[in-house]
Parts: C-alpha cells; sequence; structure tokens
C-alpha cells in the first residue's frame, strides 16, 4: 500500500534532479489579522485537503495567489513562506491579483463561465470578453511567477484544475523543457455542452500544452477526447489515450483524487476531537438525538435545498421522529459577489427557516445551520457524532466529504448517502446511492439510514474504508508520477 514514505521514495528516485513545483489559485495556507495578530488557518477546499500531504512528503514549491489580509506580512522578498507554520515541509510562493485582476479572473470566467459549463447543474455559463482577457492575463501572470522559480532548472510543474487551463502553453512557450502535468478537479462536459464557449478552441490547445492530463473517472477522458476529435485539428489515439497536436502529445487518463486515510483516521481518534463532540452537543442542546450531517461549500452544485426538501418531506411522512432527529449543515459561504450565489443562498435560508417553524416544538428545531468556517477538528467532531452524512451533489468531480466521513468512522458505524453524480460513488458502491433530484427516494433513503442495523453499518463502512484506505491521495499521486515518468521521461 502506498503511504507517506512510499511516494517520498518514489519522487526521489524518478524526480530527484527536478524541481517539483505545484500551482493552483487557491492556497493552502492563508495568513489573516486576528485582532492585531495573525493567524494562519487552511481554507475549506477538497483540493487543499488533497494535496497539502502530497507536498509534505515531496517538498518543493507551491504556487498560489495570496488572497489572505496578513499574507504580504509574511513572505520574504521572493514571496514565500516556509509552510505548515507548525512544521515546515515547503515552501508557498504567492502571486498577487488586484481587485480587477481577481474579478474578471476569478468570480468572472473561472466561475460564471467555466464552472457552470462543466457542471450539469442547470447554472447558465456568463461569457464576457472582458473576464476572458484578465483570465488570460493572470494565466499570464502565473506563467512568468513560474518561469522565474525554474530559472534554468530542470522542473515538473503540476498544474490544479480550470482556473489555469492556457498555463502549461504559456510555460511551454517560453521553456519546452519544463515538464507539466495538469490534473482537471471538475467533470469535463460533453461536446455539445462545452462547444458554447466562445474560446473553446484556446482552451483545448492551453490543456493540450501538458504532457500529462488528468480526470477523476474515465468518463470524464471520454468527453475530453471526444471534445478533441470533434472540436479542433488534431490526432487522438484511443488505443493509447494520447492527443498529438503539432507533433507535441497529451497523455490523458483517470486518477481518481482521495484523501490522507491514515492520518484521518488517526487524528479522528483524538481526545481533542472527543472533547469537541461534548463541547458541541452542550452548545447545540444535542441529547439522545439521531444527528445527520451535511459539509459543503454553499454552491449550486451541491444539491443543499434538494437534501433539505428531503428531510422535511421525511418528517413530514414519518413525524415520530420529530424531536428526536437533528440534521446538522455545515455550510462554508463561496463566492458571494456571484448573483447565482446570492441566489442560493437566500433559498438556503428561506428553506432552513421554513422546515424549522414547520416542524418545531418547544426548543426543538430539525435543521441546525452553521453558516461558518469550522475548524478541522469539529467537521471532525460533527463526522464522528452522524448517524449519516449526506453527500447531495448535483454533479461533482469527486467530493472528498464522503471519503473525509469514511476515514473519520473508526468504530465502523454511520451510514453514507450519496449521490450517484459524484466521482466517489464510483469507489464507495456501499454508500446508499440515490438521486438528489429523486425527493421521495431520498427521503425513505433518510429513514434506511437510520433504521439500518449496526451489522449492516459495519459491513458496509468496512467495505468503503478498505477501498479509500489502499485508493489514498498518496495512490493517486503516485499514479500520476509513474505515469509521467513511464510517458514523458522514457522516451528516448
Amino acid at each position: 500500500m502506498m503511504n507517506k514514505e512510499s511516494l517520498q521514495e518514489l519522487v526521489t528516485q524518478k524526480l530527484s534532479d527536478y524541481l517539483f513545483i505545484v500551482v493552483s489559485n487557491r492556497e493552502p495556507y492563508v495568513h489573516n489579522y486576528s485582532g492585531s495578530e495573525i493567524q494562519c488557518v487552511m481554507p475549506a477546499s477538497g483540493l487543499t485537503t488533497a494535496l497539502d500531504p502530497v507536498m509534505r512528503a515531496c517538498g518543493g514549491v507551491w504556487i498560489a495567489h495570496g488572497s489572505g489580509a496578513a499574507d504580504k506580512e509574511v513572505v520574504d522578498k521572493s514571496n514565500k513562506v516556509r509552510v505548515p507554520p507548525e512544521d515546515p515541509k515547503y515552501s508557498l510562493k504567492r502571486v498577487w491579483l488586484s481587485r480587477e485582476e481577481e474579478d474578471g479572473y476569478y468570480y468572472g470566467f473561472s466561475n460564471e463561465a467555466l464552472w457552470p459549463l462543466c457542471h450539469v447543474a442547470y447554472t447558465r455559463p456568463v461569457f464576457s470578453e472582458s473576464d476572458w482577457n484578465t483570465y488570460k492575463a493572470v494565466n499570464q501572470k502565473f506563467a512568468d511567477n513560474i518561469l522565474e522559480e525554474v530559472g534554468d532548472k530542470k522542473a515538473f510543474v503540476f498544474i490544479q484544475d480550470y482556473h489555469l487551463s492556457l498555463l502549461s502553453r504559456f510555460i511551454k512557450k517560453n521553456n519546452p523543457n519544463i515538464v507539466t502535468a495538469q490534473f482537471w478537479h471538475i467533470p469535463w462536459p460533453n461536446l455539445e455542452a462545452f462547444r458554447i464557449c466562445p474560446w473553446m478552441e484556446e482552451i483545448l490547445d492551453g490543456l493540450l500544452g501538458n504532457d500529462l492530463l488528468g480526470f477523476h473517472i474515465q468518463y470524464h477522458c471520454n468527453n475530453f477526447l471526444n471534445t478533441i476529435d470533434r472540436a479542433i485539428e488534431a490526432r487522438v489515439d484511443l488505443e493509447r489515450f494520447t492527443v498529438v497536436k503539432s507533433g507535441e502529445r497529451t497523455l490523458v487518463r483517470p486518477f481518481p483524487i482521495s484523501v490522507d486515510f491514515e492520518e484521518i483516521s488517526r487524528e479522528s481518534q483524538q481526545d481533542k476531537v472527543n472533547q469537541e463532540m461534548a463541547s458541541l452537543k452542550k452548545k447545540l442542546g444535542l441529547d439522545n438525538e439521531y444527528i445527520g450531517v451535511g459539509a459543503d461549500r454553499i454552491d449550486y452544485t451541491k444539491g443543499i435545498p434538494d437534501r433539505l426538501k428531503a428531510i422535511t418531506l421525511f418528517l413530514d411522512r414519518y413525524p415520530e421522529y420529530r424531536g428526536k432527529f437533528v440534521f446538522i449543515m455545515a455550510g462554508v459561504p463561496s463566492r458571494v459577489h456571484i448573483a447565482a450565489y446570492k441566489k442560493l443562498n437566500e433559498e438556503i435560508d428561506n428553506l432552513v427557516e421554513e422546515i424549522n417553524w414547520k416542524h418545531q416544538s418547544g426548543h426543538y428545531r430539525p435543521i441546525i445551520y452553521l453558516k461558518e468556517h469550522l475548524s478541522h477538528t469539529t467537521l471532525m467532531a460533527l463526522n464522528r457524532m452522524a448517524n449519516f452524512c449526506i453527500v447531495s451533489s448535483l454533479h461533482d468531480g469527486m467530493n472528498l466529504v464522503a471519503k473525509e466521513f469514511v476515514s473519520s468512522r473508526t468504530d465502523e458505524q454511520g451510514v453514507l448517502i450519496l449521490s450517484p453524480f459524484t466521482g466517489a460513488a464510483r469507489e464507495l458502491t456501499d454508500a446508499l446511492l440515490v438521486n438528489p433530484y429523486a425527493t421521495d427516494h431520498f427521503a425513505e433513503a433518510i429513514k434506511t439510514a437510520l433504521e439500518m442495523p449496526r451489522r449492516e453499518q459495519q459491513r458496509r463502512m468496512r467495505k468503503m474504508r478498505a477501498v479509500v484506505n489502499e485508493n489514498n491521495i498518496y495512490k493517486w499521486a503516485s499514479d500520476i508520477i509513474t505515469e509521467l515518468v513511464k510517458f514523458e521521461f522514457g522516451k528516448s
């Protein structure tokens, strides 16, 4: 089984002569002011949760947008800071963006155009030429920072996600010897959906600047290759899963991302988690109620309104659970400057208020909405407390919340209610798989989860834990590095 030590050994063997660089929009650590003091926190992000253990194992440099209010106060003259603060293992290099750049590149093209374009969640993309031009300019700014960091050294640059689809091409134009791989963390839609993007050809050309391009599942690889085959001049080899454009080859492969199973399992048993569980129960006024949990960014792809509608239908059908069941919804506000997200927040607030008003009794409220950034310890305590966890995404690349819940349940209890429209559903087949659009079935799944015998919970959880343990984050990174070495470094 792949672990931190074996990944370190692989990197030492295969990449010892290469500077290892990870580049993403979101940074793994953010420095903000807490009164007059500077506080360092890890943002709520599946990407950073997954990649931070890899960087701790491999070392190197992580290049990302410096978004914290106090980020500039802690970097050196090269805009770097060593992280994590309690035990530094690698360097974080920050790229500074103006408010206008952030608005056009991040809120604009990345999240009003590409995000809804790639997710089938029935939110229409917004295409603005001004946003597109800013997106290009920011991708170039990231490229300049990478080229400055690499200099004349050999380097492997591992690019993350849809914010940086043009980056590899910009890098290769200035230094074709840099080896690049990119992982696309969100779904890739079919051609009929993607072709509405006015700058489709430029995005495809940018992604084909990579030596290796990874997606979560084979279906997304197939969609991408079909898009290439029908949209631009390039040769697609479906036997080897490669694309050749202008004499350059790109390997396309599925790599299901995961979590640090052993670390989460270990942390979930710590005394501080047990203490936090007791504190939460007292703070939230909980006694012996059945507890359901959901922890998400507030995003229209996560199916949060569908989840709430299923809960109220469950309580309508089975009133004997009123007063005995609560659902704790941990929601991190996200992209609140975008109209679709403002509308979603209002919808969720209204649904929570309506459900609690309808089913309240004395001090009892069925929905406890924690609309704030919660600590890692608090989230782990919620997972440990839960009789079940709901992951109800309408469309998701993977969804690591599901894998984190499974990893935390060392007691082999608890039930995972999982949308089949997540990448995680391909692996966690012993979850209760429920279509979030089918409200009646969803409500019945909640009842099934609450009434599932302990032995059946154990059987399912044991099998899911074995899957996540085997296919952990170190295996994900190892598979990518091994494939890249075989494909790129092995060229004669």
